[in-house]
This record gives structure tokens, sequence and C-alpha cells, in this order.
């Protein structure tokens, strides 16, 4: 048994005096997620809570919380694992721990307060004769009813597990009601420590019982204190079943424990605290539960106000077989082990705050008539994100003793508040809001809340709650200087989690951050950055060894380890797909530090990949080699999935290179090669093709829409494009099933496009498309189909990036910037007639609010705080594009200067035959009476001209090094200072096929 120095006795009191002021008991917050009975299921059910590193699914159970933990860089897996490499084919996929490897379940904290000893009927299964006959009928104090086996094996075994370690000398048997044959004729009591190791202490044989109901009891010399007793009976040899009615332990109560009331448990996101609370005959017991950033723990607070206390057996286990030491004058539990990676790791809990005694129960501690208790927890392992350092750094009990010294200096109170006010600084940024559920509503847990919304019912609180949840998630899995957000963001409660909780370059990984920027949290992107840097060290060499050792470059596969690992078959344009979030961070931030020492150098070198890997077809267009449109048909030349992201890479680099101004014959470089990509097409049925030869299905309701990508996250396809976008659109409503004649609702899609991960991507391509009534399906479809009761998306099985997915694809409903301009409302839902936005973020640097009502902008401000300067931007608002001087802070004043008016340009496009070949002749006019700059883009190159004179050409022909073309369109960009506002708009002329 310990007491607490007066030091220490002096924290504590801190610490309960401020908490008492706090009240983690007082009323919840209206957005919180509500629930009235405890977790029992970690995937649908346990409520997670996370500071970017370690996070923790919190149960919430009356007599046993259960607190399983993560830490995000416990991973099985080599160091730059390949598997071509590895001698392993493309489609190998080792998740084992000296394969590729797999993200893992660290352990778990179990908190027994005041616990009933769990009995089980180990050594089975066996075969009850009815549900009303079950080892639960031998200590439910009635004679009348029993345990019976039908066809009893050799030994029947009745095990009890206690809360904490407790001695008996004496135990007793009750004979149930049958013939006297089916009793117990032989049997050994024995006591054990763990539940593996046990110590006979009574044996006994012959026929026990003279009459029916009969109670015997038998005694033994004993003194030592067994968490565990086992009775293990040997039925009489032949006998038809094997029956006994009680079967108790002097000392022990074997009984249900006391009735609980007033349950209750919630998660507020906006705070980031986890709170439930209960109520006996007792008192009523309140704890919270917080992932601390700052000193980096976790925290779980227990406070009662039962006059007699409570009593708690604190318990740590790995989920990697480490063995947990107990030193009890320290009031602390620890493991540490190394797995067969050479991953080394360790956890350390510590009791740093509580009125009651602590003492040493084995593996575990217990307190005692404590009113208040804090368990502080740090998990790490000696993983460095760094490749140049072979991803080891140090020694992770170092760091936890660090954490959790400076954990315990602070009281609970002061932690929680700083805690607090941290959190919500940062999810109180930004917000939308498109009404209010009724209040009988939001009344109801949430459980209750999504079966009534499943069955069609209207909560757009709900709604909201769910995307300001897809925030709380990012923003708890995500953070810089650490490692991005996985498949399961850092939430894992299995060694083998599915698709290894990994990260999966095809639209997984990428998906998750879709709302980082938008959404302001532009520091989560941060981890996502450095991942990149990282993973690119190894990629190389695997790039090398796969496609050639003089090419440039780097991509890598499907599956992406912390190690630098590479599995399961060729994604392309992975890294191409990568360099979209390095871009938009700088995009979103205009950090130029930031662009030129990270993300240009890493952009810049995947285009020389595909300046190296591009193939020219017979009419000089380009094509991705051997691309694949995933998961979705064979790997074949061009696929539009590739094409369009290769696009995206080159227009990324180019903004890149000019906002630098860096680089000028490589820009020209890469402008040439974007323009010769082989263009999108639209298909006999108007679709979108998918592929080069128009073969797409209608009826395909396939859940990828990897054509689409130039829609969104990229910009390829825009309101400058308007055939593009009505293909588009037409093969969307067509993987979505919609039928002509039929209204068309999230109940339309079905089968294979009900998925955790399409419904997001879906809305935000809906949005882009200017479509807010199918982008709102979308939204209802993933709360209707693929969302559980704790609000995790699931595929199933759970995956995050449906949950952070969303939280991207909502804020396009309502501010776009991709198009070089501010668009406020672009798909507005017409059943969110009135609302607002605030803190949402634009490309360019700039944040914007706004409120409308009658589905139109009443207000709106735009603020230039991370601009390069105040200069006046074009601005779409209720139809009409305005010249609009932003603010500087947020306190000042958006200026509307009037309306914006394009720079004045007409195009003609000729085809003329020179010889055998055919010239695409373009000539654009500049109609302004100011100089413009035009760049014409066409499938055969592109050109730029500088300051064209008023009524001046831009002329140029370019050779087609073919006889025939086909119908295509020409692109013209036009850049000019009217009034003093730079302005820049695009748009495309059409030409028909043509032959020589």
């Amino acid at each position: 048994m310990i007491a607490p120095s007066p030091a220490a006795a002096a924290v504590m009191s801190a610490g309960s005096e401020a908490l008492t002021a706090a009240g983690p008991g007082d009323a919840l917050p209206a957005g919180s997620l509500r629930y009235t009975a405890p977790a029992t299921a970690w995937e649908s059910q346990a409520l997670p809570i996370g500071n970017g590193r370690l996070g923790a699914m919190m149960f919430a159970g009356t007599t046993e919380e259960l607190i399983q933990f993560n830490e995000n860089s416990l991973w099985g897996g080599l160091n730059d694992y390949d598997n071509a490499l590895a001698g392993q084919p493309d489609s190998a996929y080792d998740t084992s721990i000296t394969g590729f490897g797999s993200y893992r379940d660290f352990g778990a904290v179990r908190v027994a307060l005041g616990a009933v000893p769990k009995v089980t009927a180990v050594g089975g299964p066996y075969q009850d004769s009815s549900s009303g006959e079950t080892v639960a009928q031998t200590y439910d104090g009635r004679t009348t009813t029993k345990w019976c086996i039908i066809g009893p094996p050799s030994h029947v075994i009745w095990q009890a597990e206690l809360a904490t370690p407790q001695a008996t000398a004496s135990y007793s048997l009750t004979s149930a009601n049958d013939v006297p044959e089916r009793d117990p004729q032989q049997w050994t009591l024995s006591g054990s420590d763990d539940g593996a190791a046990w110590t006979p202490l009574d044996a006994r044989t012959g026929a026990p019982f003279e009459q029916r109901g009969m109670t015997k009891t038998y005694t033994f010399e004993n003194t030592t204190s067994y968490r565990f007793y086992r009775l293990d009976f040997v039925p009489k040899a032949g006998v038809s079943h094997f029956q006994i009615a009680e079967i108790a332990l002097a000392g022990i109560s074997l009984a249900a424990a006391a009735p609980v009331a007033d349950y209750r448990r919630s998660l507020d996101p906006r705070t980031g605290v986890h709170e439930s609370r209960h109520s006996t005959t007792g008192g009523t017991m309140t704890r919270e539960a917080l992932a601390v950033r700052d000193p980096d723990v976790l925290a779980f607070r227990y406070e009662t106000d039962d006059p007699d206390g409570f009593t708690a057996v604190v318990s740590l286990t790995s989920a990697q077989g480490a063995v947990t030491t107990a030193d009890a004058a320290a009031a602390r539990l620890g493991f540490a082990g190394e797995m067969a990676n050479r991953l080394g790791h360790a956890a350390t809990l510590r009791i740093a705050d509580t009125d009651g005694t602590v003492t040493g129960s084995g593996s575990a501690l217990r307190v005692e008539r404590a009113s208040r208790m804090t368990l502080l927890l740090d998990a790490r392992t000696d993983y460095r994100l760094s490749a140049a350092d072979g991803w080891r750094g140090e020694d992770p009990q170092r760091g936890i003793d660090a954490s959790l010294t400076a954990a315990a200096a602070v009281p609970y109170a002061d932690m929680r508040a700083a805690h607090i006010a941290r959190f919500s600084e940062v999810m109180d940024r930004a917000s939308i809001t498109w009404g209010e559920s009724e209040a009988g509503v939001l009344a109801l847990p949430v459980d209750q809340r999504l079966t009534r919304y499943a069955g069609g019912g209207d909560d757009p609180s709900l709604e909201q709650a769910l995307v300001g949840y897809g925030r709380y998630l990012l923003a708890s899995s995500s953070r810089p200087g650490g490692l991005p957000a996985n498949l399961q963001g850092l939430w894992n409660d299995s060694n083998t989690p599915a698709w290894a909780s990994d990260y999966h370059t095809n639209i997984n990984v990428q998906m998750n951050y879709w709302g980082a920027e938008t959404m302001n949290l532009s520091e989560t992107h941060e981890a996502l950055a450095e991942f990149i840097r990282q993973v690119a060290v190894p990629s190389r060499v695997a790039t090398r060894n796969a496609f050639g050792q003089n090419v440039r470059g780097w991509t890598a596969r499907t599956s992406q380890s912390i190690f630098g690992g590479n599995a399961w078959e060729w994604n392309t344009v992975s890294s191409a797909w990568y360099a979209q979030h390095l871009y938009e961070h700088w995009a979103f931030t205009q950090d130029l530090s930031y662009l030129r020492d990270l993300a240009y150098p890493l952009i810049k070198e995947i285009c020389e990949f595909w300046q190296d890997r591009l193939k020219a077809l017979p009419d000089g267009t380009l094509v991705s080699p051997l691309g694949w449109s995933p998961e979705h048909g064979p790997r074949e030349d061009g696929v539009m999935h590739d094409q369009q992201i290769v696009w995206d890479l080159f227009q990324n680099y180019l903004d890149c290179a000019e906002a630098l101004g860096v680089d000028a014959d490589e820009r020209a470089t890469v402008a040439d090669l974007q323009a010769r990509l082989a263009p999108n097409r639209i298909g006999s049925w108007g679709q979108l093709q998918e592929w080069q030869t128009d073969r797409d299905d209608p009826a395909d309701t396939h859940r990828h829409t990897s054509h689409l990508f130039a829609v969104y996250p990229g910009r390829q396809i825009t309101s400058a494009t308007p055939e593009l976008q009505a293909a588009a659109l037409v093969s969307l409503k067509a993987r979505c099933n919609e039928q002509p004649g039929v209204p068309f609702t999230e109940s339309s899609v079905i089968g294979d496009s009900r998925r955790s991960w399409t419904w997001p991507w879906r809305a935000a391509l809906f949005a882009r498309l200017g479509d807010g009534d199918r982008a709102r399906s979308m939204l209802r479809g993933l709360l209707r189909y693929n969302t559980l009761s704790n609000l995790y998306a699931t595929h199933p099985p759970f995956q995050i990036d449906g949950n952070l997915g969303i939280v991207g694809a909502v804020a396009e409903f309502v501010l776009q910037s991709h198009e070089g301009f501010i668009h406020l409302l672009p798909a507005l839902p017409t059943a969110w007639p009135a609302g607002a936005f605030a803190g949402l973020r634009a490309r360019g640097g700039y944040e914007v609010s706004a409120e409308w009502a009658d589905g139109k902008v009443t207000s709106f401000q735009v603020v230039a705080d991370r601009a390069p300067d105040s200069r006046p931007i074009r601005v779409r608002v209720n139809g009409q594009d305005r010249i609009v001087r932003p603010a500087l802070a947020a306190s000042g004043t958006t200026q509307d200067l009037g309306e914006w008016q394009a720079p004045a340009v007409t195009t003609s496009v000729d085809v003329r035959c020179t010889g055998p070949r055919a010239v695409l002749a373009v000539t654009a006019t500049n109609l302004e009476a100011v100089p413009t700059d035009i760049t014409i883009t066409t499938a055969y190159g592109a050109r730029t001209f500088t300051a064209v004179k008023p009524g001046g050409n831009a002329f140029h022909a370019f050779t087609t090094r073919a006889r025939t073309i086909p119908a295509g369109s020409v692109a013209v960009t036009r850049t000019a200072t009217i009034d003093g506002v730079a302005t820049t708009n695009r748009s495309e002329v059409a030409y028909s096929q043509s032959t020589c």
C-alpha cells in the first residue's frame, strides 16, 4: 500500500478542487454524440479519442471500463519492403510481421469498478439442455434452477474469474432436481493467479447428495488469495446428463452487480472530451477521457459522490505478448517488448491522482475507498519517420517517462481546461449549418436517431454532426511531425486488420485529406506531405527495379507502410495523385518556403517519371501505358483515370514553377507534354469514356468512378468545358443507377456502389457539377446505408475515409475555388434554403464566410489572411461574377468593387492539310483595350503569347503528325489586368474530325 507524499497530496487536492469547479458531470453539450447504454462492440459502438499519435476506443462499461488503445507507429513489416525485391509476385500481399506488415493493436487498459466475478464454462463447448439451464444458473441463488449438460464429456469445468484476488477456505454445492446419477461424482477445486498455472486446493470423490435441492459445504486449508477458481468435475461414466444447481465460494459474492440508473455516455467533438456517468444506490460515478496533445498522453478521470468511495482494479495488457509488471510504490503498470521486425515498443500507465489507497495485485493495481482517480497512459515505439535513419529512433521508454512526469505535475482540472481550449480552437475554426432538427429528435440518443434517419426521417443536425465528427476524427488522427491517418485513422483493435489498415494509394489515403484544406485543418496535411517525402526514398529503388534502372522519379504500389514498404499491384499514378496533395497544401496556404523546400522538388521529380513513362501514339498524342482504372477493367494504354491524373500533375507543376519563377525550360517541356496528352472522350451514349475505346456499359454500377477524377478532386473538367461536364454527369448518373422517369434518391444507388468511401466521392462529384440535390442524396446515402451507430463509416468493415471524405465533399456544396475564382453556394441543395458557413478556406490563401436565405447569399466575407496581398479577386455570388477586395483580417471589411469582366478574346480553329499531314491552325484575337496574355492549348502542343496588343492576334499552326485527326477542342486561357484587377478565364473551341 502507498500513501501520497505531501507534495503529491497537494497536487491531488488542487486537482480535486479545480475539477469540482469545472465539473465533468455538468450537462452534456448539445452537439455531443450521446448514448444510453455502454458499448459492447469495438467497431460499431465504442467511441474514439485521439491526439494525432495516441488513440483509444472507449466502451464505458459500468462494472468494467475497457480502454483499447493505439499508437500509430506500432506496425509489423520490414524496412523498405517491396514485393519484387522480396521475390514475391505483384499480386502478393504479405501482411505478416516479417513481410509488408500491418498496423497493430497496442493493448488495453481495464478498470474493474466493483466488478462481480465472471463465471464461465471453460473446456467446452458444452451442449446445455436448454437456454434456461446454463452455467449462469449455478450462481443465481435459486435451488430450483440448474446447469444441465447433455452428453457430458469426461471433464466439465466451472470457472470464476474475480475482479481482485481473494482467499477462500470453503465452498458449497447444491444438488439439482433430477436423478442422482447426474450429480457430480468426482471433482477438484483449484486456484490460479493468471488462469494458466493452477494450484489444487481440494479434491472429492463419491456421490455427495442424499436428497434433491440439498446443499453441502466443503472446507479445506488455504490462506492464499487467487484471482481464478476452478471446479473440474468428472461426471459418472456413461451418464446421459450432468447437472448441478448452485455453486458458492465462501466469502466471495458471485451475485450480479448492483442496478444501474441514469446511464449515459457521450463524446463532444468540439472539446474532444469523452464522458460517461451512471448512478447506483451508493451514488453517481462520472468518468472522463482526454487525448491530450501537450504533454502527449491519454488521461482518464474517475469521480464518485458515494460516501464510501469506489474500489478499482486497474490492469494493463499488451496485444503483442509483452509481460506487464506492477510497481505499487510508484503506482505504475508497464510493459515493453520487441516484435519480430525489431520494432521496440513500450507502454506505461500511472495513477497520478487519487485519495484512495493503492496496492499491488499481481500485474494489476488496486485502488480502494477513492472518491477520485486520474490515470495517465503513454505508449511509444522506437520508430522514426526517416528513411535515412532506417526508420528507427530513440528508446520509447525515455519519451514515456518524460511525458508522464510532465503530465503528473499538472492538476487534472488544469490539463482538462488547456486541452479543451486548444482543441476547441481547432474545431471552432470552421462550421457549416443548414437548419436544426426538432427538439424531440435532438433528445434521442444517436443510435436511435440513426435508425430513424435510415428509415427515411429528416435530421439535419445529425448530418451536420457527421461532418463535424469527420473534422474531429482528422484532427485526432493526424498532426504535424507525425504519421498521416491510415485506413482506420489511428484506431485499430486487431493484429490482422482489414487491408492491413495501411496507406492505400488508389483513393483512400488521399480521400482522408480532402477536407483538410477547405475545412481549415491545414496543419493535418503536413503529416501526409512529410510521409510522401520519406516513402519516396525506398520507392525510388522499387520503381527502378520495376520500370528500369534509367527511369527518373518514382511511383508506388497500391499499399504502402510506415517503413516505406510497397505491396500489391503497382498503382502507377499513385505518386502523381500524392503530388496533388503537395500542391493543394501550397495552393491554400501560399507557403513559399514549404513549396520551395518540400513540395516543388517532389512534384518536379514525379513529372520526370512521367516524361520517361508516357507513350506516343501514331497521331502524336501521349498515353499512360498499361494503366488501370481501379479496381475496374484490365490494364491497357490510356485509361482516362491515368490520363487525368497525369494532366493534373503537369498543371500542378506548372503552377508551382510559375509561383517560384524557376525552370522555364522545364516548364515549356511539361506544358508541351500536357498539351499532347490524349484527351477525354465522349462516348456513344453521351458518357465520359473510362477507356480509350467506347465500351462503357450504362448498366454498370461499379463502386469506382475513376474516370471522373478530372471533375473531382482534379480540375481539368470545369465550367470552361461544358460538354465534358455534361458527359461526366451522364456517367455519374449511370453509375448511381439513375433510371429515366424515376425520381432519384439515395435509395436509387444499389449494390456495389453502396460503400463508405463511394458516397463522399460522388457527393463531391455532383457538387462540382453543380447538382446540389444529388450531392445531398449522397450525404444521405452515407448516413442511411454505411454508417454505424458510433458514426463510423463502414465499407464494410470500418474504413475512416468515408468519415473524412464527406468533410471535403460537403465543403464543395457551399464553396469552390478550383477554377481560379471563389464560387459561393455552387451546389446548394434545395432542402437547405437558409444557412451559413464560417472559416472555410479557398485557394490563394483566403478564409471565406457567408450566410444565405431563400437559397441566395445575403452576406459574405473574404479575408486575405494567407494571401500574398489583398489585391481584388473574382467572386461568383448569386450567379454574378464580382470584383471583390478581401479584408486583411477577420475584423476588416470585404469590398464589392463591381461586376467582373472576362478578358474578351475571339478564337477560330481551322484544320489544314500540309501534304499528307493535318495541321491545326488556331487564331485568338484580343478584343480588350489592354494587353492580354493568351495561352493556346491543344492535343498537339501549347503556345503562350504574352502582352498581345489590343486588336492583335495570337496565331500558331500545330503539326499533328497524322493524316486523320479526331474531333477535339482547343483551350484558350486569357489573362489581363482590367481596371486594376488581374483576371483570368478559360474557354474551349471545338473542331470536327478531319482527314487529309
